[in-house]
């Protein structure tokens, strides 16, 4: 299983919101580029980006961040974050990035990132899909920045991308994310019951290298995990461990 170390942008520093509050932020650095750093001596081969700015607002206002941590960081970085448009993709897969992430796009113009899946090649997007479990316990999709709740399940949206050649599929807990209680193991294990071709990537919750082994043990493909390591819940010579045991 890879474990992705995450960097989110906000302002031009590296911060953590709780449950995806744009009120709750902790800053953990001004200097993103030395997170970025840091990360890439760790025992990992990607990065994950969130410019939170561009999630709220669809303008991107850390692009000059991201392009130094795609350069100087050497993982491959996926980005997410305010990309909107046919030239943001284009765009940063010509400046090196490996995957383009797209979320809120997914959900209200879901034939549009089909095309780029068949333009671009599905191995070059990532269809990032956020979610709050309802009463019930259906997942149900978040946008904007998890600021509003679309009037439709995971489940559908997935049925509905089943024949567009979707690979990657990052899938969040919104109420887990940033607060360190462990991830929505039920929800990652439901997912690959059901799309067992997608390489899922778990984002939420991570509070140590044994949520990471429980999410491998799952057959979970990708972990994403960013306050656990900023907080130095997992060490470097965890993850060497861990990635030497597979």
């Amino acid at each position: 299983m890879r474990i992705i170390p995450a960097i989110d942008l906000r302002g031009g520093r590296c911060v953590r919101l709780l449950k995806g509050d744009f009120d709750k932020e902790t800053e953990y650095s001004s200097h993103p580029v030395e997170i970025g750093r840091q990360f890439s001596h760790l025992d990992v081969s990607d990065l994950h980006i969130v410019d939170l700015d561009g999630a709220l607002t669809g303008t991107q206002r850390n692009r000059h961040i991201v392009a130094d941590l795609v350069r100087d960081s050497g993982l491959d970085v996926q980005v997410g974050g305010g990309i909107r448009s046919h030239d943001d993709v284009s765009d940063w897969l010509n400046k090196g990035v490996a995957r383009c992430v797209v979320g809120s796009l997914a959900v209200r113009e879901p034939d549009l990132v089909k095309s780029w899946l068949e333009e671009f090649g599905p191995g070059a997007i990532v269809v990032a899909l956020d979610v709050r479990i309802e009463a019930r316990g259906r997942p149900m999709l978040q946008t904007q920045g998890w600021t509003e709740e679309a009037e439709m399940s995971l489940w559908e949206c997935l049925d509905d991308f089943g024949k567009s050649g979707i690979r990657h599929l990052l899938c969040t807990d919104v109420l887990r994310d940033g607060t360190l209680t462990g991830p929505n193991f039920e929800l990652y294990a439901e997912i690959l019951n059901r799309y067992p071709a997608l390489e899922l990537q778990s984002s939420g919750g991570v509070r140590n290298i044994d949520d990471l082994k429980l999410l491998r043990e799952l057959g979970v493909p990708a972990a994403i995990t960013g306050k656990a390591l900023l907080d130095g819940r997992i060490t470097a010579e965890e993850i060497r461990s861990f990635r030497q045991s597979e």
